[in-house]
């Protein structure tokens, strides 16, 4: 692990605050808010937004609550979203020990993602597309207020093929493994407009239409059918637990990103 470096936060303060207490005290809001359905079932994946926590911490608090809620144990968490700003091929699993918050390091599992790079040419280091990348690691904050021990896989997509991650990975995710899918929806249309083209896409993604769904507008789209492919073989069923956008949390309506929380379950 001596070759291996922390990944240092890129928008602490930006898309969430610096300050640990403002952090627990927002997600800690976030998650009391959000109300489950009773029959959910056991949860194994998640899809929540990735914005600042502002505009999208009220739909991921749902997510994450639904991951709260899971017996203790010890996790690994696949943590699965799009890269935003450096171009690559594959998916890039980074070169870290640990991703560092405000709230402290959330340790890698160095293990299972050596054997990931030794198992497939899928899979490659590409730190230098993790280092200014947000939508991992504004997730990172919520696993640590939510659950009590994890280790990550960070999985950030470049150009590649889902279905070809989904047949790979999917036998390899155990009983004990998460999966997290970070996504936002549509960005930067009128508020109708924004509605009808998320809940397209939310439609396709709840009747496991993994074409509709890479047809939508969502910036996950890749992580999101990586995450469906396993859920067929898996035999998991989606739920949409929050849908809203940024027009009803902390924006205008003139343009609106939209956000929702699904939950996969046996």
């Amino acid at each position: 692990m001596s070759d291996l470096s922390v990944r240092l936060p890129a928008v602490a303060g930006q898309f969430y605050p610096s300050d640990p207490a403002t952090i627990r005290q927002m997600i800690q809001e976030y998650v009391d808010e959000a109300t489950l359905p009773k029959d959910l079932g056991t949860v194994r994946a998640v899809i929540a937004p990735h914005a600042g926590y502002i505009y999208s911490g009220p739909t991921a608090g749902y997510a994450f609550k639904a991951l709260a809620d899971l017996p203790k144990k010890e996790r690994t968490v696949f943590l699965l979203g799009p890269a935003h700003r450096v171009y690559f091929r594959g998916v890039a699993l980074g070169n870290y020990s640990a991703f560092r918050t405000p709230l402290g390091d959330a340790a890698i599992a160095a293990d299972r993602v050596t054997e990931m790079l030794t198992r497939s040419s899928l899979y490659t280091r590409a730190p230098e597309a993790h280092v200014p990348e947000h939508c991992l690691e504004v997730e990172v904050p919520f696993l640590q207020m939510t659950l009590s021990d994890f280790q990550l896989v960070p999985m950030l997509f470049g150009d590649t093929n889902p279905q070809d991650v989904a047949a790979e990975l999917g036998d390899h995710i155990g009983e004990d493994d998460l999966i997290v899918v970070s996504n936002d929806l549509s960005h930067f249309y009128s508020y109708a407009q924004a509605q009808r083209l998320d809940r397209s896409l939310l439609d396709a993604l709840m009747s496991g239409d993994e074409t509709g769904v890479l047809e939508g507008e969502a910036c996950g789209r890749a992580p999101i059918v990586t995450l469906m492919g396993i859920a067929r073989r898996k035999g998991w069923a989606p739920r949409l637990l929050d849908y809203r956008t940024s027009g009803d949390t902390a924006g205008d309506r003139w343009q609106v990103v939209g956000y929702a929380s699904v939950a996969y379950t046996d």
